[in-house]
């Protein structure tokens, strides 16, 4: 199947792009690396008016710290992520996580911001940015404006972005030496079937000072567990985080089945896997509390 006919434009910066956005009457697509949308293209799961590419937009390929956080820009690649050097302390989940994302052509073209902006509820970069409290810069017509990532997702791979807005970057605000992801897939470079984030900070007794829990798979978007984080901050891992995780699953809503999984099988895979996240953030949150503390 080959895509329908559309209108290609290539603006030449970034307040052409959302001028561009605007004058298709909400039937634009914006195109980054490609790797989410030529697919959906190629299988006129989208038939867009136009679509507008922003690959060669100078400027926005650009990734560094930003007082204690981390900021990347709408170009910047999941290899680039993959393969950084000098990323501030405490965001080695970054490289992490690019390593998940798809094979390496995917990798080499493909842009986290881009898949915000696809908000694939399974998205391995989704999960992240909820995890960390991640904010995202929207430019539209009458401006620039920050969004917590949590507002921009609507569910079912949806935004809340107007016709004539753009994301141009991410900040992630404040760094997560231990933090972990874990997922299942049932081929290896495929989007999850199930994902999990954890990220633990422990005091020098031993003790949860910060709990940060979240999934994908599970919901039209990826969810952070907030009384879960509650419950298990102040106390000690151990034996009762088991039975607090299985817990905290167990009264989520009914995961959606369709062809990939059943929902009862996604709810037994998000317990695995948030377990799973959990040992890992805690194994790196005892490694980095100093021995004579």
């Amino acid at each position: 199947m080959k895509p329908v006919r559309f209108a290609y434009h290539q603006p030449t910066s970034v307040g052409e792009a959302i001028a561009l956005l605007g004058s298709f009457g909400g039937t634009a697509r914006v195109l980054a690396g490609g790797q989410s949308l030529i697919p959906q293209l190629n299988r006129r799961a989208v038939r867009p008016g136009a679509v507008v590419d922003i690959g060669r937009l100078p400027g926005l390929r650009h990734f560094g710290g930003e007082g204690e956080g981390l900021r990347i820009g709408a170009l910047a690649t999941h290899h680039d992520l993959e393969t950084a050097e000098r990323l501030p302390p405490g965001f080695a989940v970054v490289p992490e996580t690019a390593r998940l994302i798809g094979h390496p052509p995917v990798r080499t073209r493909g842009t986290l911001v881009g898949s915000l902006a696809h908000a694939d509820p399974r998205a391995e970069w989704c999960l992240l940015a909820v995890l960390m409290d991640a904010v995202v810069t929207v430019r539209g017509a009458y401006g620039a404006r920050s969004l917590p990532v949590q507002d921009l997702f609507a569910g079912g791979g949806r935004t809340v972005l107007a016709q004539d807005e753009l994301l141009t970057d991410v900040l992630l605000p404040r760094p997560e030496p231990a933090a972990a992801l874990s997922e299942t897939a049932f081929q290896e470079g495929g989007l999850p079937l199930v994902a999990a984030g954890a990220a633990v900070r422990l005091g020098p007794d031993g003790l949860a000072v910060s709990v940060r829990a979240a999934l994908a798979g599970t919901a039209d978007r990826p969810v952070r567990l907030p009384a879960l984080e509650r419950a298990l901050c102040g106390t000690r891992p151990d034996g009762g985080w088991q039975d607090r995780v299985g817990e905290a699953v167990a009264e989520l809503p009914d995961p959606p089945s369709d062809e990939l999984a059943e929902s009862s099988y996604r709810r037994r895979a998000a317990e695995a896997m948030l377990l799973q996240a959990f040992e890992r953030s805690v194994s790196r949150a005892r490694a980095a509390v100093p021995a004579d503390s």
